[in-house]
C-alpha cells in the first residue's frame, strides 16, 4: 500500500519526474497519486519531505497467485543485438514453465529494442513486455529497477530469471530487497522438486554445491550464470504475444548521471566468453614464454587464450582472461588446457565445454576426471608437436 500525505508534500515535483509509469500528476500544487501505481517505489526515496510511504508487508501470501516463469533480456551496444545469457535463460525458463504447466514470458526493456521481440518467441518466450524509452538506452539502476519492481507487483510471476551479468548483479538483489524477497546468486543448475525451484550454486569456495529453495516469497528469483545453461535452437515458426509496457521516465530525476562508457581493453580480437576455441594456462605455463607458446596455439587453432587465476595473481594474464568461479564462465566447443590442474573453482567455469582437452605433467591431476583427452607431460614438447600438426592439416 502506497500513501501521500498532502500536508507533508511541499510540490517539488521530483516524484512526477521520477514515476516510470507516469501516475503521479500535480493537483492544486500537490502531487496526487493516480490510479494504476505498481508500488514500484521509485518515488519514495526521492520525496525531501518524506511525504511518501510504502507498505509491502503481506501476510498469508497467496503463493497459488503467482504464475509462470520470467527472464531479463539483456542487450548489448546501444541495443544492437540480444546478449547471448538471454537465449539461454529462455532455453532453461522454457524446460521450468513447461514441467510447471506454466508460460514463459521475457521483459525487454531499452530503446529501439521491440524489433527482438519475434526472436525472443522464437526461442522460447510465450509473452514479450516491451517498454522502451531513451532514458534505457544504458543500463542504469533507477531506470531499470522501479520498472521491473511494478511489472513484477502487478503481474505476480512465480519465477524471474537474472543473467548473473554486471546488470543483472545489480538489479536483481535491488528488486528482492525492495519486495523483501529471496535471491540465490551465480546459479550453475535450476530446476523443480517439489514445485519450487531448485537453485544450485557453488559455496566456501566452489568446494561443494549448494541447493537452495525459497518457499515462503513470491517471486523466487535467481542470477544464472553465462554460458551455464543451454540455449534452444531458435523455431521461427512460433508465435506469441507482445505487450507494450508504457514507460515515462525523466531522467533529470536520477540521482546517479552517466557521464561515459569506457569500453576495458580486450586481449585478442573476441571475447573469452564467445569464442568456440579457447587454450587455458594454468600456474604450469608461468614462465618465461610459456604463454607465448600457448598463444601459438590458439592462433593456429583459431582461438583465444584463457587462463587459471594464479596465472593473473602472477602477472602472466589480464583479469579479463581469467576462467573459473571469480572469473568468467566459458562452454566453448573446444576447450585446451595446459599446466592448469583443474580445482573445483576452475571446473565451474569451463566443465560445460563441448570437448576438454588436458596437458598436464601431473597425472594425477583433478583435471583428467573431466577431460575427454589427457595427454602426461612437459608442454614445452607436447604443445608445439600440436601446432606443428594443426598447421600440417591446414596445409593439405
Amino acid at each position: 500500500m502506497i500513501t501521500l500525505s498532502p500536508e507533508k508534500c511541499i510540490g517539488c515535483k521530483k516524484c512526477v519526474k521520477a514515476c516510470p509509469f507516469g501516475v503521479i500528476v500535480m493537483k492544486e500544487k500537490k502531487a496526487v497519486i493516480g490510479d494504476g501505481c505498481t508500488l514500484c517505489g521509485a518515488c519514495e526515496p526521492l520525496c525531501p519531505a518524506e511525504a511518501i510511504s510504502i507498505e509491502r508487508v503481506e501476510k498469508n501470501v497467496d503463493l497459488a497467485g503467482y504464475s509462470g516463469v520470467w527472464v531479463v533480456a539483456e542487450t548489448e551496444g546501444l541495443q544492437q543485438k540480444v546478449k547471448n545469457v538471454t537465449f539461454e535463460l529462455l532455453g532453461k525458463g522454457r524446460e521450468l514453465a513447461d514441467f510447471l504447466g506454466q508460460s514463459v514470458s521475457c521483459v525487454l526493456l531499452g530503446n529501439d529494442v521491440a524489433k527482438f521481440t519475434d526472436t525472443l518467441i522464437h526461442h522460447g518466450a510465450d509473452r514479450v513486455f516491451v517498454g522502451e524509452s531513451a532514458a534505457l538506452s544504458r543500463y542504469v539502476t533507477e531506470a531499470f529497477q522501479p520498472l521491473m519492481t511494478g511489472l513484477i507487483t502487478q503481474y505476480k510471476p512465480c519465477v524471474v530469471l537474472f543473467g548473473a551479468t554486471h546488470a543483472g548483479r545489480d538489479l536483481a538483489p535491488r528488486i528482492a530487497a525492495s519486495l523483501a524477497l529471496g535471491l540465490t546468486a551465480d546459479c550453475t543448475g535450476l530446476s523443480i522438486v517439489d514445485g519450487l525451484l531448485l537453485q544450485t550454486r557453488p559455496a566456501f569456495g566452489g568446494n561443494i554445491m549448494a541447493d537452495i529453495v525459497c518457499p515462503y516469497t513470491r517471486p523466487q528469483m535467481a542470477t544464472v550464470r553465462p554460458n551455464v545453461m543451454k540455449k534452444l535452437d531458435p523455431n521461427n515458426h512460433r508465435t506469441g504475444v507482445t505487450i507494450r509496457v508504457p514507460v515515462t521516465i525523466d531522467a533529470s530525476a536520477f540521482r546517479v548521471k552517466l557521464k561515459e562508457i569506457i569500453d576495458s581493453p580486450q586481449t585478442g580480437s573476441m571475447k573469452i566468453d564467445e569464442t568456440d576455441i579457447i587454450v587455458s594456462g594454468g600456474r604450469g605455463v608461468c614462465c618465461d614464454g610459456g604463454f607465448a607458446i600457448l598463444e601459438e596455439l590458439a592462433n593456429a587453432l583459431g582461438g583465444v587464450v584463457g587462463c587459471s587465476r594464479v596465472a593473473v595473481d602472477l602477472g602472466f594474464k589480464p583479469k579479463l582472461a581469467q576462467v573459473g568461479q571469480s572469473g568468467t564462465t566459458v562452454s566453448p566447443k573446444l576447450y585446451f588446457t595446459v599446466g592448469i590442474s583443474g580445482s573445483i573453482q576452475h571446473q565451474v567455469g569451463m566443465k560445460s565445454s563441448d570437448v576438454i582437452v588436458a596437458v598436464n605433467k601431473d597425472a594425477a591431476a583433478p583435471i583428467f576426471q573431466i577431460a575427454d583427452f589427457g595427454v602426461v607431460g612437459d608442454f614445452h614438447e607436447i604443445v608445439p608437436a600440436f601446432i606443428a600438426e594443426v598447421k600440417k592439416m591446414k596445409s593439405r
